[in-house]
Formats: structure tokens, sequence, C-alpha cells
């Protein structure tokens, strides 16, 4: 892990309001929140239908991410899985999961899932290459 997380702790996370760290979250008690994480400043979490995001994630900032969509209304859990890293201003709609260890490029559009051990990115976000490639 790395040295900047040693004295990290759980965020105190108010419904619709700004973190500490500027990034805020609606539906709060749809979100399993694992240890590690670093969420960028002015992103959004919407957890209605649950997101997880597991230990060691980083989101850049700007993010959205949303268990529910009212536009096409799609809704569906959210999972970000151990250490992977979701890039500045990208956005994940519902019923989404990105891999463990996997990369998100930054502007990124996930609609689907992305496998563990990859580089993805694009609107639509997709595969370009696996992690040690």
């Amino acid at each position: 892990m790395q040295s900047r997380f040693k004295h990290w702790q759980y965020p105190q996370i108010e419904e619709g309001k700004l973190t500490k760290y500027n990034w805020i979250v609606q539906n709060k008690e749809g979100l399993e929140l694992g240890f590690a994480t670093d969420i960028g400043t002015f992103s959004y979490i919407n957890a209605k239908y649950g997101v997880v995001i597991e230990d060691e994630v980083q989101i850049g900032s700007h993010c959205s991410i949303y268990s529910i969509s009212t536009i096409d209304d799609k809704k569906g859990k959210v999972v970000l899985k151990k250490n992977c890293k979701i890039g500045s201003h990208s956005t994940i709609l519902p019923n989404v999961t990105v891999g463990a260890n996997s990369i998100v490029g930054a502007h990124s559009l996930v609609l689907s899932d992305i496998p563990d051990n990859v580089v993805a990115f694009g609107i639509p976000a997709k595969v370009i290459r696996g992690i040690n490639e």
C-alpha cells in the first residue's frame, strides 16, 4: 500500500453534502466504501441501487458514478474492484463492474463491464490492452 494512505481514515459522508474532500454522495445507504480509497474533488456518486468501491481504488476528480439513470431507466449496482483506477472526468453508468487492477482512462464513458488487469478508455470505454502488454 502507498505511504500516503498510512494514516487513511474513512471519510464522514452526509447525504447530499460535500465531504471534506469535496465529493458528494446521494443515497449514501447504498454505498460500500473500502479501505484506503481515494476519491477526487467534485466527484458525484449516486448509490440508490448500490455502489461498491473496494480497497485501494482511486477515482479522479470530476467523475460521476450512477447506479440509476433516469434518461434510459437503467439501474443496477456499480462495483469498482480492488486497486482499479478511474481517470478524471469519467462517467460510469448503472450495472457495471470495473475489474481489479484495471485502469479507465480520463474522460471515458463506461457502459459495460471492464475485466481485471486491463487498460480501457474512450466513449464508450473499450479494452485497449492488458496491464502488462
